[in-house]
């Protein structure tokens, strides 16, 4: 577990308020209004939950939100991930992590029934909070963690990126190329990657019987 996520877990026990990377935000309940027809408003909470069941635990409080016809209390129920690139054997695969295992987010408009609905939930521990009283998220921290603000840090970072000048590559990922300079001379391998702005590609290279990326200048290849 990454130092963020501990202080974070290391905050909600001392009764801070707490902040909580595809298919975990759940778009299954309607949330097109704040408050919805229970004239409550919905505000974000953090629950404590059974690790490596968070998942199956998500479906289970939408599932009973259905059944009990309490959907205009509640909006999303969402996991807080990130994608982390692995690469095993020469191949490499994105995969989902949890950055908090063991607690999930909820969007709600807290009251007598709707606590009671999530707490008999089976795997739910409880809401952070003080003195038993469930806190709710700051808005900031609620964007944060639902990716708004990283999502527009990427486009400012894109648009940035669409206004530098661009290299005009003569060959492209998945081609077979060789190297004709530098350290890795006369080997041979396939594009993995390339950079636009930088001018510099990732080529897949099989070095001592494994490949292995190395980063290269495009000029630095050609076609085979």
């Amino acid at each position: 577990m990454s130092m963020q996520s501990l202080e974070i877990i290391r905050a909600i026990h001392n009764d801070a308020w707490l902040a909580m990377n595809s298919d975990e935000i759940t778009s299954d309940i309607d949330n097109s209004e704040a408050g919805g027809a229970s004239g409550q408003e919905k505000l974000w909470y953090v629950l404590k939950v059974q690790s490596n069941r968070e998942r199956s635990i998500r479906d289970s409080i939408i599932r009973r939100i259905k059944m009990e016809g309490m959907e205009d209390y509640f909006g999303q129920v969402f996991i807080p991930t990130e994608k982390v690139v692995e690469t095993k054997g020469g191949g490499r695969r994105v995969r989902e992590q949890k950055l908090l295992p063991g607690y999930m987010m909820i969007e709600m408009a807290l009251n007598d029934e709707t606590w009671h609905l999530v707490r008999s939930t089976g795997g739910v521990g409880d809401f952070t909070g003080a003195a038993g009283k469930p806190i709710p998220m700051e808005e900031e921290e609620v964007r944060r963690w639902l990716g708004l603000d990283s999502a527009d840090e990427d486009k400012k970072q894109e648009d940035e990126k669409e206004a530098r000048p661009v290299v005009k590559f003569v060959v492209a990922v998945g081609e077979h190329v060789k190297v004709k300079e530098g350290a890795f001379e006369n080997f041979e391998g396939v594009i993995d990657s390339m950079d636009e702005v930088t001018g510099k590609l990732k080529v897949m290279i099989e070095i001592f019987g494994r490949g292995t990326e190395v980063e290269l200048e495009h000029w630095q290849v050609e076609k085979v």
